[in-house]
């Protein structure tokens, strides 16, 4: 999805060259996507050195547009000196954002000739909102079948756990908080998970024996 944004910002909007980065839980940016070796060289760059449009872009959630690169010297100086050298002259960066999250920013570079009016930017502000939709729900769903599989898992455990009590207040004719005692207590001293050594217990795979013995 991300390499089909950032080659419509080039072929319907004129573009030279896009480029996408996104930043993880902490805040780290990585570059995900470019449209060729140039833009993926000058987003290394903006990385390497912290600084350039798509990092402000992305700290401050909001959009940068450097329509003459020149005037931004002093602003990026080591950014405007490898643009020029990559041939782009005009750079527009727009935050992908979802109300208050901002996951990453899109930058568009051209190379001699007009920079994008305001009609294409907000048709490329509108490609970015979408793929940050995309992908917001892409992860909300990741992060929602870890959180099922983690339940499951501790079901599971849970099962696990109170079938070995069973097995074990059997075996030593035991009250149930005694037998979970010495099945914690076997774990601790064998340096056991207890929920994998409870359903060894379980399934016999350990004689209950060895976990009543002192």
């Amino acid at each position: 999805m991300l390499d089909l944004l950032v080659r419509a910002c080039v072929t319907l909007l004129g573009a030279t060259a896009a480029g996408l980065l996104l930043g993880d839980q902490r805040g780290q940016l990585t570059v995900m996507s470019t449209s060729g070796e140039s833009s993926l060289l000058l987003e290394m760059f903006q990385l390497q050195n912290d600084e350039g449009p798509c990092l402000d872009c992305y700290r401050s959630r909001s959009p940068v547009s450097e329509r003459d690169l020149s005037a931004a010297a002093d602003r990026w100086p080591r950014f405007v000196a490898a643009a020029q050298t990559l041939g782009f002259d005009s750079v527009h960066a727009l935050p992908m954002r979802l109300r208050d999250e901002t996951i990453g920013a899109l930058n568009l570079f051209h190379s001699v000739g007009a920079p994008l009016d305001p009609g294409d930017l907000r048709i490329a502000q509108a490609l970015a909102d979408t793929a940050t939709i995309g992908i917001l729900q892409q992860r909300a769903l990741r992060a929602s079948n870890v959180l099922a599989e983690q339940l499951q898992t501790a079901l599971n455990s849970r099962v696990a756990i109170e079938q070995a009590k069973g097995v074990l207040a059997a075996a030593g004719n035991l009250e149930m908080e005694a037998a979970f005692n010495a099945l914690r207590r076997y774990a601790r001293n064998h340096n056991l998970r207890l929920s994998d050594l409870a359903h060894d217990v379980a399934t016999r795979a350990v004689d209950p024996a060895l976990v009543l013995r002192r």
